[in-house]
């Protein structure tokens, strides 16, 4: 049994890293099977000596995030947990990054983990972006926030959100409505984006002016979008020509964000992922950045997590099973012709 002991300067920060009715640092003694106490500003970590090493490690990151003023929750803890398993806590500084929007409500918009960081740094830095991955991890609504802050810097004169309508099908038309109506359903996570970051009011008086547009994919042909910040969501469901037809479109002053999930793809079997075409073709072209979010970034519930895990890991067995053999076909039946 070995015992640390770390000295807190403000009690502030232990609260927050305790947690409401101490959730957080629940989380870390059964994960590492160690004690934390609390002891007029200091912290007693009891238990095997590897893993008191590792649940000191875990607090000293969640420490160094309450004195920059972030929000310790539950992902977090989990977050930080897995950085130190692996030996990487040495990136937990590059989580508090800059606040990369302010929502309506005056929440502020962080990256909440290194691959989140890395997106939001190639969005800052590059004209296109192209981020990919599992849902839950803030593809989109990082994407927004950026747009929204380079609207209110006046890098670019409008924001345009855009997505392929592809898993409405032939379904559209029996939908209610116009043109218009029938696709609002399939743009509806946009506007939550934006109502999130700009507030109803804001968002509709923006809209009237022409300043933000959000329309279905179809809408973009034939056009040259300047000045604007664009993004293109769910591309996993845009053809090859929808993809073209859409970077074409980047008109002087423009930056781009395309974002989508190859594994969940809603096209019929016989066409191409227009997006999995352009990460290979567009990979070593300069200013466009190709960023990969993990389960790790996952930033919704952490049952999230686990199931896109699972999932990932039943797609590593099929794959290493390889395909069934054929069965054999049974013996056809062979009838005499009565004479």
């Amino acid at each position: 049994m070995t015992e640390r002991i770390m000295a807190v300067d403000r009690m502030e920060q232990i609260i927050s890293v305790f947690g409401s009715f101490d959730r957080n640092i629940h989380i870390i003694e059964d994960e590492f099977k160690v004690r934390v106490v609390d002891r007029e500003s200091e912290l007693h970590i009891s238990g095997e000596a590897e893993e008191v090493m590792y649940a000191e490690k875990a607090i000293s990151g969640l420490l160094s995030l309450a004195a920059r003023g972030e929000n310790i929750d539950e992902q977090n803890v989990r977050y930080i947990i897995k950085l130190v398993r692996e030996g990487a806590e040495s990136k937990i500084d590059k989580i508090a990054g800059d606040v990369v929007c302010i929502t309506a409500k005056g929440k502020p918009v962080k990256a909440k983990t290194v691959g989140q960081k890395e997106y939001i740094d190639a969005i800052m830095s590059n004209t296109v972006t192209l981020g990919i991955g599992p849902a839950g991890t803030g593809k989109t609504y990082l994407a927004v926030a950026a747009a929204v802050a380079s609207f209110r810097n006046k890098e670019v004169n409008r924001i345009i959100l855009t997505r392929p309508a592809v898993e409405a099908g032939e379904r559209l038309g029996f939908l209610p409505g116009d043109l218009q109506s029938k696709v609002d359903p399939y743009l509806r996570p946009l506007y939550d984006a934006l109502f999130d970051m700009l507030g109803a009011e804001t968002y509709n008086k923006y809209l009237e002016r022409g300043n933000i547009e959000v329309a279905p994919l179809a809408y973009m042909r034939g056009r040259t979008l300047d000045d604007s910040f664009i993004i293109l969501d769910e591309a996993q469901n845009t053809s090859r020509e929808q993809m073209k037809m859409f970077l074409t479109r980047i008109g002087f002053g423009s930056k781009v964000v395309i974002t989508g999930d190859v594994t969940q793809i809603d096209l019929p079997g016989d066409k191409q992922s227009g997006l999995k075409e352009a990460m290979r073709v567009l990979r070593d072209i300069e200013d466009i950045k190709i960023c990969r979010l993990t389960g790790e970034d996952v930033v919704r519930h952490v049952l999230v997590q686990r199931i896109i895990e699972a999932y990932e890991a039943e797609d590593k067995r099929r794959v290493s099973a390889g395909p069934k053999p054929n069965a054999p076909k049974p013996a056809q039946k062979t009838f005499k012709r009565k004479s």
